[in-house]
């Protein structure tokens, strides 16, 4: 790597810190003050830094541009398969992936069960919203003012004895789930299946997906579901930080969609 282009990249690792003078970045760099000066005028010609009226150097609007970009090329599908894979080989369950499109959560790629019955799920079918755990990660995700009008939309089909069945109802599970950052199908859209769902980010922090995991009860009981919440947290997690996501930065809500 050229010598040039080493300190230029310093010099943004730098900033991407904090905003820096420029003695502070000839010291770093262990070089003159003007060599540093010519590098920060080519870089700031080119809008990849800026300086403010005390003379700190900080990071500039082609970075954010870039950044935009690159979240924007990324897609969830693609980069969340063989983490799913991996997920669905060394639970051998069925592991779902599902996004909020047009009001509706819609299944985008599913992994079947090795050792059991399949599910009814489809890729490209809605997923209920009331009583999916990937339909409760996704509404939840929306921004509360959002919530009591699509609580009112929904078609409260009752699938099991123990299905949500009024948006009052629905509204107070919305809240437990965003309170414990998971989403549970305790039998409520098949009357033998336990079912666990985590959000998905993107590097801004919103909600882009939902991955759940379904389990018969005839291999697994309720809370050895629950018990592997770690596993589908940890893939959930493994996949935002592709995405370009960090634990350490705030969730905002997700994306809005047409």
């Amino acid at each position: 790597m050229s010598q040039s282009l080493s300190r230029a990249l310093t010099i943004l690792v730098s900033l991407g810190e904090d905003s820096q003078s420029l003695d502070q970045l000839a010291n770093q760099l262990g070089v003159h003050k003007s060599t540093v000066l010519r590098l920060l005028q080519t870089m700031e010609a080119q809008r990849f830094v800026t300086h403010d009226s005390q003379h700190r150097y900080m990071l500039g609007s082609r970075l954010f541009e870039l950044a935009n970009r690159t979240l924007e090329q990324r897609d969830v599908r693609t980069l969340a398969r063989p983490h799913l894979t991996a997920l669905n080989a060394a639970t051998k369950q069925t592991i779902h992936l599902a996004t909020y499109e047009s009001g509706e959560a819609i299944y985008i790629d599913k992994f079947d069960a090795t050792e059991s019955v399949r599910m009814y799920s489809r890729i490209g079918r809605p997923a209920p919203l009331h009583c999916t755990a990937v339909g409760k990660v996704l509404v939840s995700a929306r921004p509360r003012a959002e919530w009591p009008s699509i609580a009112e939309q929904i078609d409260y089909r009752p699938f099991t004895e123990r299905t949500i069945r009024t948006p009052e109802r629905y509204l107070q599970e919305l809240e437990k789930v965003v309170a414990q950052g998971y989403a549970e199908d305790h039998e409520e859209h098949e009357s033998f299946v336990n079912c666990i769902g985590v959000p998905i980010h993107d590097g801004t922090g919103a909600v882009v997906a939902a991955v759940s995991m379904s389990v018969p009860d005839m291999l697994l009981e309720h809370d050895q579901v629950l018990a592997e919440l770690p596993r589908v947290r940890a893939t959930a997690e493994a996949i935002s930080a592709e995405l370009g996501w960090t634990p350490s930065r705030v969730t905002i809500p997700t994306k809005g969609r047409p």
